[in-house]
């Protein structure tokens, strides 16, 4: 049972907790499988971990010819350790199409739960935790990231996003444009490291902020989510088909996207829509 595919949670900025589980596999790996080696290595070194396992760099541009090579060395019964520079690999880090390759293959997945900037900005902010989604980073920019806000500003369950120092304030300005400025919306900011914080407010209010603060360091945004909608009047909805059919769906698309969003019948919304052309 030794060969096996393990994913390994790592401190996402306190080195205390790295648990004694983590410690364990790092230290017995074959091969660790990592971002950075300069990061991981000094991760190593912090850690105590004496006898160094072999890293191999796999990360956005190398996971996908890594993977021939990931499988090959499960099949010797190697033991494959994979890590991100920070947090739980394969969420919004490589790892994913690692995990799929070596399923396909019939190899053991093993997991060692660790720190996730995600879950520790989303329990911390004061927002409901019962029901969320996680986005991950949003599309740059484009029609790509307009649709995705206009989905998430009806979406009901908390929502949390990843994003950079440099782009937050634009991303709250294009949140607060898509859901209303009074949405509310918590930034937290360095999780677990010395300067943690956690911004609360309205969008409004946080793009503010952030112009002020140009804040600096890992950023999660946790934003309410939507009110619950209790059905929807023709002119919401069609001002809501309008909007789809000039970002380039077709008709039944449309149709189907907007009556999905309300939690209407489909047929109600394309009646509708065949009224838009006439």
């Amino acid at each position: 049972m030794r060969a096996a595919l393990v994913l390994v949670g790592t401190p996402i900025g306190n080195l205390g907790d790295l648990s004694p589980r983590a410690f364990e596999e790092l230290s017995g790996a074959d091969v660790i499988c990592c971002e950075d080696s300069r990061r991981t290595g000094k991760l190593l070194e912090l850690a105590g971990v004496v006898n160094r396992p072999r890293l191999l760099v796999v990360n956005d541009h190398t996971e996908v010819a890594r993977r021939r090579e990931v499988v090959d060395r499960l099949d010797r019964g190697e033991r494959v350790v994979v890590v991100s520079d920070a947090g739980m690999p394969g969420i919004s880090d490589p790892g994913e199409r690692l995990v799929a390759a070596a399923v396909r293959a019939g190899h053991r997945i093993e997991v060692v739960p660790g720190p996730s900037a995600g879950v520790a900005a989303l329990v911390g902010s004061g927002l409901p935790t019962g029901r969320y989604v996680f986005e991950g980073f949003l599309p740059r920019k484009g029609r790509a990231r307009t649709e995705r806000l206009a989905a998430l500003a009806v979406e009901e369950r908390t929502i949390v996003v990843y994003e950079s120092p440099h782009r937050v304030a634009d991303t709250l300005a294009d949140l607060g444009a898509a859901f209303g400025p009074n949405r509310r919306v918590v930034v937290a900011r360095e999780i677990t490291k010395l300067h943690e914080e956690f911004w609360r407010g309205s969008l409004e209010g946080a793009v503010q902020w952030a112009m002020s603060e140009n804040p600096r360091g890992e950023i999660v945004l946790v934003v309410d989510g939507a009110p619950r909608r209790v059905g929807a009047t023709d002119a919401e909805l069609v001002e809501a088909l309008t909007a789809a059919v000039a970002a380039g769906d077709s008709t039944r698309d449309a149709a189907a996207g907007v009556a999905a969003n309300f939690g209407v019948p489909k047929r109600r919304v394309y009646d509708l829509a065949l009224g838009l052309g006439s």
